[in-house]
């Protein structure tokens, strides 16, 4: 069930230098086919706040809709998100009542603005992790109305709306539904009413006013920051699917809803394709630093993958991947011409003849063969042979590649390199793990909308 989409960016010059304008969020629109409402899942407008970016982007990655549509955007914030900033130019969720031209972020405001108002959205969700816990009732410093976190924060009880205009009533409704997955009474959810029409000016301000003053049902739903990241991805999510219930969208997940289970989630299953396929990594646990890259001279970086919050920054001669707030892996680049008449190439895995294309990973159990090519050099990163540059006709075996060249630190996968004289044509991916078939990977990366 594995949903996997394109996010193409353009590689920044210095990882203190990178603006919005250069990682813009993404739009995913979850389409089932089958008639329903549609609702509007925004994640990352504060970039601080990793459990409810990371829970929307579960949901582009590993949930299927069949009936109604879910759309989308886990990455509102990414500039910040990839800093851990709350908000590089202050906080965006105050700039939607008015925002001067001048404002970095004008453009990302009027886009989402265009989303949130377009006629297919009948709801609006925008991810949070607040502090402690809200309560109506004063229990201690971090349980108290002052608090945001565990609540379902709506701005009025009823918005005039041709559906879902009794919010009041549907956020129970969905509380109610979501509050069953846990025993523990702090950590369910709580509806707070901060009545915005009636003289919050901060609140005016916000996301989900903008919404409700455009005849949008819109909520906050706030994961506590006391918890971890997986408890706080558990919590939105658990809500999330409540809401879609009531709402009447149907659908799957590939995973258990618990915490373990998403901790387990987080940054596994990762597939970088760059260069129109020239390099490509899948990743469960990565190499803290993967070097010489073989990397385009004099060009900037476009890349695809499978997962929204990755972003690529270049940093002090080497190439940071982010995957959201979180340091990913390193790649250390040697600069190459590139040749780009290699499309496919010979090989004799485990006993069987195959034609391998470019960007692709390959199943291995025994051995492999890279069958000789006029003009092409092959070169199986980690293995050694003395005497031996050009590593193709040789019969290759897992324990004669050195663990510490593997792309991941389980050393199951490796990479084969081709040259046409000093210029660059390409990869395949060696998978000696128990867990993939052979695979274009950079074929299964989809459009994201």
């Amino acid at each position: 069930m594995k949903k996997l989409i394109l996010l193409c960016l353009i590689l920044i010059a210095d990882f203190q230098q990178v603006q919005a304008a250069d990682f813009p969020f993404t739009l995913h629109k979850l389409q089932s086919g089958v008639e329903g409402p549609t609702i509007l899942i925004i994640g990352g407008i504060q970039g601080d706040e990793p459990g409810g970016f990371t829970a929307a982007s579960l949901l582009v990655t590993d949930y299927e809709i069949t009936r109604g549509e879910v759309w989308v955007v886990p990455n509102l914030n990414f500039e910040s998100i990839i800093k851990r900033s709350r908000g590089v130019y202050g906080d965006m969720n105050r700039k939607f009542l008015d925002i001067p031209v001048n404002d970095p972020e004008y453009q990302t405001i009027r886009k989402i603005k265009s989303i949130i108002t377009d006629q297919q959205i009948y709801m609006i969700l925008n991810l949070h992790d607040g502090s402690g816990f809200y309560n109506s009732k004063y229990v201690d410093k971090n349980e108290n109305p002052r608090r945001w976190g565990q609540s379902i924060v709506i701005d009025q009880a009823t918005i005039e709306s041709e559906a879902f205009g009794n919010l009041e009533v549907i956020a129970r409704n969905a509380m109610r539904s979501a509050n069953t997955k846990t025993n523990s009474n702090r950590e369910k959810f709580r509806l707070k009413n901060t009545r915005t029409r009636e003289g919050d000016k901060e609140m005016e301000k916000t996301l989900t006013y903008f919404a409700i003053k455009n005849g949008k049902a819109a909520m906050g739903v706030e994961a506590s920051k006391s918890y971890p990241t997986g408890r706080r991805i558990f919590n939105h999510l658990r809500f999330v699917e409540a809401m879609f219930d009531e709402m009447g969208i149907e659908f799957k997940r590939d995973f258990q809803l618990s915490a373990r289970s998403i901790e387990r989630k987080l940054g596994r299953d990762i597939q970088l394709v760059m260069f129109n396929n020239k390099i490509l990594y899948d990743f469960d646990t990565p190499r803290k630093r993967i070097n010489y890259v073989p990397i385009q001279k004099n060009s900037t970086i476009e890349f695809r993958t499978n997962n929204p919050l990755i972003a690529i920054i270049n940093s002090a001669q080497s190439f940071k991947v982010r995957y959201g707030n979180r340091g990913f892996t390193t790649l250390k680049p040697e600069y190459f011409d590139y040749d780009n008449s290699l499309t496919e190439v010979p090989m004799e895995v485990d006993g069987v003849k195959l034609q391998v294309s470019i960007g692709s990973m390959v199943r291995v159990s025994q051995n492999f063969m890279i069958q000789p090519m006029h003009g092409r050099r092959v070169n199986v990163i980690g293995y050694r042979k003395s005497g031996q540059r050009n590593e193709s006709g040789l019969l290759i075996h897992k324990k004669q590649i050195s663990s510490r060249f593997s792309v991941d630190k389980q050393a199951e996968k490796f990479r084969v390199e081709f040259y046409k004289g000093e210029r660059y044509s390409g990869m395949i991916l060696i998978d000696f793990s128990n867990k993939s078939k052979l695979k274009a990977a950079a074929k299964k990366l989809m459009p994201a909308s």
